[in-house]
């Protein structure tokens, strides 16, 4: 690996460490101003909503400059979304701008990866990505839950006795050390090199870039590889969001534990994540990465096992197992999907049909976890359902596999038998 993509790494691990932490305090900040329970997933479907609706545009922003400075400018947006919040703009409405540059970010991100590496190194990199991402990942939920506790709300308030924002002082100061980690994301954004990489002159006009887009869509989708790949990370995306919620809500309802150390429930799935993660990347070449799948459905038969769990200790290896399994079946299928979109269309587009089909499944699951929680649903019956979903789905993803498998050799076979006459 080169010194490009140790910076792209040190660069998303502090923007994954700002936006995993600004979760957990926004929560808070609903709690604080007495929102409803059910406002509490909203935000992340607030916050991926802009990955649906600015799919068509941020692929040709990401190949239409340098991609770190792309990096660059959305990472200041984030910062914008943050400072919206700390003067009292509402939760939802603050965080949906944190993912407004979140959804420009993720293109050029990912996107940069084939441009700095070959082919055979795309499963390695996205496993150190993804290792790092999810070490940001429990690191930022530590963080979020040690700057919402009642611990640090009490050292803030015998440093600092007075407040003139309308938010508590620790929240308030919970939101500039967010800020401050965005701040130093986007200071190594400057440092990344440019790959000189070259694309076609880019649309222009908002009909145009949806037209196009819609063109890298069905080209995707179309694809017997692309389809398949696109259709596991859309799952996992849409699960591993709706998990954090039911983990969250789980714990506070059965292990009856506060938000604070609720959060570090959420860091041990990510850090099985972790694990399972670089377990793929050394263990699975690209060319092996649809052997798999059926991880992905036993994913979802033993999630269904947190239904019957009440006890902590049990909970700890149950919620790494999960993350690794997830961790292990992902980075191969997301490998896949970047070099089969990175084939088929440039880099930046790839991406942003990628993100457009997995933030699309994450605002669908969420919606329907939003509409369990207004209804008073027992959370055990959640989580069983979610099991047993996320594992349908696997199940029919496997069976359209083997179809496009056999479709494929019949037709290689036809073409033997015209080629020798037969």
């Amino acid at each position: 690996m080169n010194r490009g993509f140790y910076t792209i790494m040190a660069a998303q691990f502090f923007s994954s460490l700002a936006d995993n932490a600004l979760l957990i305090v926004a929560i808070s900040v609903l709690v604080s101003i007495q929102s409803p329970d059910w406002m509490t997933p909203m935000l992340k479907l607030f916050f991926v909503l802009s990955y649906v609706v600015l799919a068509p545009f941020v692929g040709a922003f990401a190949d239409a400059y340098p991609k770190g400075r792309v990096m660059f400018i959305t990472n200041l947006v984030k910062v914008v979304g943050c400072l919206m919040m700390f003067f009292s703009v509402h939760p939802l409405i603050a965080y949906a701008v944190v993912g407004f540059g979140a959804a420009a970010y993720s293109p050029a991100k990912y996107g940069i990866l084939t441009e700095l590496l070959p082919a055979e190194k795309l499963v390695m990199a996205n496993g150190w990505i993804e290792g790092l991402t999810v070490l940001s990942i429990i690191l930022g939920t530590v963080l979020g839950g040690a700057l919402v506790s009642t611990r640090f709300a009490a050292a803030m308030t015998e440093i600092l006795p007075f407040n003139p924002l309308e938010l508590s002082l620790s929240l308030e100061i919970a939101l500039g050390i967010v800020m401050l980690s965005y701040v130093v994301a986007a200071a190594f954004n400057l440092k990344i090199p440019q790959t000189n990489a070259h694309y076609p002159r880019q649309e222009h006009g908002p009909w145009r870039l949806v037209l196009d887009f819609s063109h890298c869509f069905v080209t995707l989708w179309r694809d017997r590889l692309g389809q398949i790949s696109l259709a596991v990370t859309s799952l996992f995306w849409g699960a591993g969001a709706t998990l954090q919620f039911i983990v969250l809500k789980w714990a506070a309802a059965v292990l009856d534990m506060p938000l604070a150390q609720a959060a570090i429930l959420q860091g041990v799935v990510a850090f099985g994540v972790a694990f399972g993660a670089m377990a793929a990347a050394r263990h699975v070449p690209l060319k092996k990465s649809l052997a798999v799948m059926p991880l992905g459905l036993a994913m979802g038969i033993i999630v269904c096992v947190m239904a019957v769990v009440e006890s902590v200790p049990v909970a700890y290896p149950l919620l790494v197992l999960i993350g690794a399994l997830s961790g292990y079946f992902v980075v191969p299928m997301n490998a896949l999907l970047q070099h089969r979109g990175h084939v088929l269309m440039s880099a930046g587009h790839s991406i942003a049909v990628q993100n457009f089909s997995e933030n699309l499944s994450i605002l669908l699951m969420l919606a329907l976890y939003a509409l369990l929680v207004k209804f008073d649903v027992d959370v055990n019956i959640v989580i069983v359902l979610f099991g047993l979903f996320v594992a349908g789905i696997m199940w029919l993803v496997m069976r359209r596999h083997a179809s496009n498998q056999r479709e494929f050799d019949s037709l290689h076979l036809i073409g033997e038998q015209k080629h020798y006459g037969t």
